[in-house]
């Protein structure tokens, strides 16, 4: 049996819980929880979840997001605001600056690539 076929689940490993740096958080007390499935190198998978709260955003990774649970605002600095929700699909680049709002716990699956050593994302 190899390794090569991996199903995204938040069975496949315990998830690891953290919280935005306290700087960043504008209202509430959001909580995240992690199940990072794969990593190789600049490349990472998982599903992530987060309860109610604002929070500071700053993207220097380029991010795929397919939310599938819940309820989220996404807005761009001086841009704007997004709603998201359960079957919603997306691109992140970097450079986005923004506020990313839970108004219902959002649990989304996710892929990031890493910016290269240079900073730009595709190396």
């Amino acid at each position: 049996m190899t390794d090569l076929f991996r199903f995204l689940s938040r069975n496949a490993a315990p998830p690891v819980l953290s919280r935005p740096a306290p700087e960043a958080v504008i209202a509430g007390d959001p909580v995240f929880s992690l199940w990072e499935i794969e990593t190789r190198g600049a490349l990472s998978c998982g599903i992530w979840q987060a309860t109610p709260g604002k929070w500071r955003i700053t993207y220097d990774e380029w991010e795929y997001c397919r939310i599938l649970e819940g309820l989220s605002v996404i807005a761009e600095t001086g841009g704007a605001a997004r709603i998201v929700r359960a079957g919603d699909s997306f691109v992140i680049r970097p450079g986005f600056r923004g506020t990313w709002e839970v108004l219902e716990t959002t649990v989304k699956d996710y892929v990031v690539l890493l910016p290269g050593p240079t900073g730009t994302p595709f190396q």
